[in-house]
């Protein structure tokens, strides 16, 4: 079963939804400061989700079943379409995903849904600096799906920014074991105000990891992981190229396998 409830900042219900397949929420009414939605399902399900109509539709695995997520305010909106979260009409939906999906090799990175700070909910991307704690700066930027890289600072350019720091890293929480066969970096390229790394390493939850050097481009560059099972990886040691600017930064960070 699948439950949908929205909740105010004084824990009061305000809609539910109910269904053992796929649950579909209107609701009439203008986000406040504090209202947040929580789905529930069964513990380790793998759910589709879509948290607004401008969000697309994200795989999200509950290893509680639960999905706690507050509405994003304020600062927090500028990495989202403008109009995301707004208006006084909202559409929320989750439904089970497919054996044919799961059995599927396909980004396992990939969260739209995805948010910064704790989450009971995967896959989440973490960082140990954001660009002066911006929202389009943060780590939860490269799973949202989108690639856009030619410009920075405003969706749909916003990227994973860190603050000219040389001990940056980057890390994603798949949740669960998963069975990584690779993986595309894509950089943020508003050449010549971005540098751009030319190398870095990838950590995984095992304790191993891989050296790759990376080009100045704005195209995807592939990094081969073998079909290691992880439950996490995580970029550090990124070294940046000689360029004037002090700004390298990642767009996208997609992991494809299965689990």
């Amino acid at each position: 079963m699948i439950r949908i409830t929205v909740y105010d900042r004084e824990n009061t219900p305000l809609a539910e939804v109910c269904h053992e397949d796929e649950s579909l929420l209107c609701l009439d009414r203008e986000w406040a400061e504090g209202d947040r939605a929580e789905i529930t399902a069964e513990p380790g399900s793998h759910l589709a989700v879509r948290m607004d109509v401008t969000l697309p539709e994200g795989e999200v695995y509950l290893p509680e079943g639960r999905m706690s997520w507050p509405i994003p305010r304020g600062e927090h909106r500028l990495a989202y379409a403008p109009g995301a979260f707004e208006g006084t009409r909202h559409i929320l939906s989750a439904r089970k995903m497919k054996d044919c999906e799961l059995s599927a090799v396909r980004d396992l990175a990939r969260n739209p849904a995805d948010l910064r700070g704790d989450t009971d909910f995967y896959p989440h991307c973490t960082a140990n600096v954001e660009t002066r704690n911006e929202s389009v700066f943060a780590a939860r930027n490269v799973i949202d799906g989108l690639r856009y890289n030619t410009f920075h600072g405003e969706w749909p350019f916003e990227s994973w920014g860190i603050g000219a720091r040389t001990d940056a890293w980057c890390k994603i929480d798949f949740g669960r074991e998963i069975k990584a066969e690779r993986m595309a970096l894509t950089l943020r390229a508003d050449f010549p105000h971005d540098a751009y790394w030319v190398s870095g390493h990838c950590v995984d939850s095992n304790g191993e990891e891989i050296a790759f050097d990376l080009q100045k481009t704005g195209e995807r560059q592939w990094i081969d992981l073998g079909g290691r099972r992880v439950r996490w990886l995580r970029l550090e040691r990124m070294v940046k190229s000689d360029d004037p600017s002090a700004f390298p930064s990642l767009r996208a960070w997609e992991v494809y396998g299965i689990g």
